[in-house]
């Protein structure tokens, strides 16, 4: 796929559609599906519209007691299992468990992810944001692949971000080893890596029927912002001088429960068959950035998140990255 791939389908929802709405007409009875994340903020939404939907959700925890407090009120068949996305002896304990315990696997939602961080090393020494964001789900998604190949018809969703537009892939120096960190930076090139990500895994799901898409969820509230002081909050914008959220916020931010739409769209949209590894945004395909609009640091994809060579290029690197892990 390319950036000219990227032509939306009027799907008829629209930024301030909920979970629930997308799901209105959809049986996801007999469907598995695990969300990493899945017990705060958006990913709690979209297991809880899920599971209203009929399908059978798995939940990865690091936290098992907050879990079991933020899920307890949630109806159907939801249950927990332990992993920490940055440790890698976790995530393929996690995956054998899946393996043992699963008969197929029909959506991974690789949700969870940490946002402008303290510099910090996980794993063998990889940049954290990278770490957690790209290489935790990475691992997580190739352990699974058996189950998704057998799974006619399965889909992965990687949640990227708006946040892909401040920087490519920084492939001379991905680990901030020989450059000075900066948080904005690392988690741009996170987000960058979720989308390539996707573009790569829908290749290697193809003979299987399966898909992979990457998308923007939009700006929301969540506990994603627990590393940016208030202070930081308000000169970006998304905060007043009080502390509550600014004007910008208010006509431009999503509740969680329409921050899990665009999600649940590209988990379960007809209109994405024949579409693999494009990348969406207010629940339907995002077009291309346009570099003349207002809005083209929110809205739109830039070309280095779409581009074949820059995917199999990091699917490489993060191939070469776990067999040393």
């Amino acid at each position: 796929m390319a950036v000219s791939d990227q032509v939306p389908t009027q799907s008829g929802f629209h930024a301030k559609s909920t979970g629930a709405e997308v799901l209105a007409d959809v049986d996801l009875t007999g469907k598995t599906a695990i969300v990493t994340g899945g017990y705060s903020g958006i990913g709690l939404e979209t297991v809880r519209a899920l599971a209203a939907g009929g399908a059978a959700v798995i939940v990865p925890v690091r936290s098992p007691d907050k879990a079991a407090e933020t899920l307890a009120g949630i109806g159907g068949n939801v249950r927990t299992a332990p992993l920490d996305l940055a440790s890698i002896a976790s995530v393929r304990a996690f995956a054998e468990t899946m393996a043992a315990a699963l008969s197929r696997l029909d959506l991974l939602i690789n949700n969870a992810g940490i946002m402008a961080s303290p510099e910090a090393r996980v794993g063998p020494g990889w940049e954290s944001q990278f770490g957690v964001n790209h290489m935790g789900h990475f691992a997580l998604t190739t352990a699974l692949m058996p189950l998704l190949t057998k799974s006619p018809g399965a889909r992965v969703v990687a949640l990227s971000s708006a946040a892909h537009k401040i920087t490519d892939i920084k492939w001379d120096d991905i680990q901030f080893d020989r450059t000075d960190y900066d948080k904005w930076q690392a988690y741009g090139q996170a987000k960058t890596a979720n989308a390539l990500f996707a573009n790569a895994l829908s290749r290697r799901l193809k003979d299987s029927g399966g898909l992979a898409f990457s998308l923007h969820p939009g700006g929301i509230f969540t506990p994603l912002q627990r590393h940016l002081p208030q202070e930081e909050m308000i000169a970006l914008g998304w905060l007043n001088d009080d502390g509550e959220p600014s004007e910008l916020a208010q006509q431009g931010f999503k509740t969680p429960e329409q921050g899990c739409s665009t999600t649940l769209w590209a988990a379960t949209s007809a209109r994405l068959d024949g579409k693999p590894g494009v990348y969406c945004e207010d629940c339907d395909i995002a077009a291309p950035t346009d570099p003349d609009s207002p809005m083209a640091r929110y809205m739109g994809v830039d070309a280095h998140a779409c581009s074949d060579e820059g995917a199999e290029r990091l699917w490489a690197i993060s191939e070469t990255l776990l067999k040393a892990a």
